[in-house]
This record gives C-alpha cells, sequence and structure tokens, in this order.
C-alpha cells in the first residue's frame, strides 16, 4: 500500500497561528506615569506635616519621661465614649 503525502512533512498548520500571535505581541509598550505638578506640591507639603507630627510625639515623650505631662481621665472618658457611639 502506498501513501501519498498531500502536504510536506515539516509543514506545521499551527506555526502560521504562532508567528501572528507573535507579531501581535512584539510591539509592547512600558507603563509610564507622570506626576502632576500639584501632586508633587502635595507629596512636599506631606513632608512639613510628617515634620510638625515628629516634633509634637518628641515634646510628648520628652513631658511623658520628665513626668510633666498629665492625663485627664475625664477628657480619655469622654473620648472613649464618643469613639463606640459614633458620635
Amino acid at each position: 500500500m502506498k501513501i501519498n503525502n498531500i502536504r510536506p512533512m515539516n509543514m506545521n498548520p499551527y506555526n502560521k497561528q504562532i508567528d501572528k500571535l507573535d507579531k501581535m505581541q512584539a510591539p509592547k509598550r512600558k507603563d509610564q506615569l507622570e506626576i502632576s505638578t500639584e501632586a508633587m506640591q502635595l507629596q512636599q507639603g506631606g513632608n512639613q506635616i510628617e515634620i510638625e507630627r515628629q516634633q509634637k510625639v518628641n515634646e510628648l515623650k520628652s513631658k511623658v519621661e520628665s513626668g510633666e505631662y498629665k492625663v485627664n481621665p475625664e477628657e480619655v472618658a469622654r473620648k472613649i465614649y464618643s469613639f463606640w457611639n459614633n458620635e
């Protein structure tokens, strides 16, 4: 029995699809991020806020360590109450 080849043996019908996919995927762009001038100003302003916070924390630490800081129990109770009652 003789079998005649219709196509060449080294021809893969899926190669054309793979080549098309490669061509479509080749021109990829890199992601780019642009920050506006307003956003840059806000970021720089955030540093000032962090500096002020750190100064307040340092003041409180020094007061606590020296014994000058006094806790107002009524104020603490009021804040806890308002927190839990969503006021």
